[in-house]
């Protein structure tokens, strides 16, 4: 009689604690999917929002009129529209103090974007670890379902006078299933992990490079003042 040994079969075969490591892999492998597309999205959206800013902040005159755009929506701006206002906010009220030179001003409107750099990387980041956790630990889980299913499956043959290679394999194969899941909830969210380290990276640089621009902006203001 041919054994079954189909992906199905074999999982509704294994045993009870192997079934409850599939199920926890499964649950990783579905959490980092949803994670994968939030994040893609956040990038994506990152990305536009950074573009369509950039663009209307080098078209603009006067930054006082830009700035009284983005704090009118100040609770929906992120990113660089966030950094902006920050900054700018920070300027204005350090300039009209009164009895502050001009470096004092621009360390005080550099601080401000700083901290907001902070919170949104903060945010950005905060999936982060989960998908590394699930790309570091999913393995291991595996393979634990893996060795606890072999274990079972050579006490078994311990109550058999000869073993066959027919009677070692379903148990074995059904065990290597529970390896296979850890290496598919695994082996995306390592991947997703690198690349949306690397997205992040590469976003923050274009705040850094912002700051600096700005900066200078703000330099030139304080000093033909």
């Amino acid at each position: 009689m041919q054994t079954d040994l189909s992906i199905a079969s074999l999982i509704l075969g294994a045993s009870a604690l192997v079934k409850f490591v599939m199920l926890i892999l499964l649950i990783a492998s579905l959490a980092s999917w949803a994670l994968i597309f939030a994040m893609r999205r956040q990038m994506r959206e990152a990305r536009r929002e950074i573009q369509a800013f950039e663009d209307a902040f080098w078209s603009s005159e006067d930054l006082t009129g830009l700035y009284n755009r983005v704090s009118k929506q100040s609770e929906t701006a992120a990113g660089m529209e966030a950094i902006f206002e920050s900054g700018f906010k920070e300027f204005a009220r350090l300039r009209n103090h009164g009895g502050l030179d001009a470096a004092d001003i621009l360390d005080g409107a550099q601080r401000a974007m700083k901290v907001t750099v902070s919170r949104q990387l903060d945010a950005m980041e905060s999936n982060l670890p989960t998908l590394a956790t699930v790309g570091s630990v999913s393995p291991y889980i595996g393979l634990f379902g893996t060795v606890w299913g072999i274990m079972n499956s050579f006490q078994a043959l311990g109550n058999v006078h000869q073993a066959t290679l027919a009677m070692v394999a379903p148990g074995i194969s059904e065990a290597l299933v529970a390896t296979a899941m850890g290496l598919f909830a695994a082996i995306p969210a390592v991947i997703a992990f690198n690349r949306f380290a690397s997205d992040i990276d590469r976003i923050f640089s274009r705040y850094d490079i912002f700051i600096e621009e700005f900066l200078a902006i703000l330099r030139r203001q304080v000093n033909a003042r």
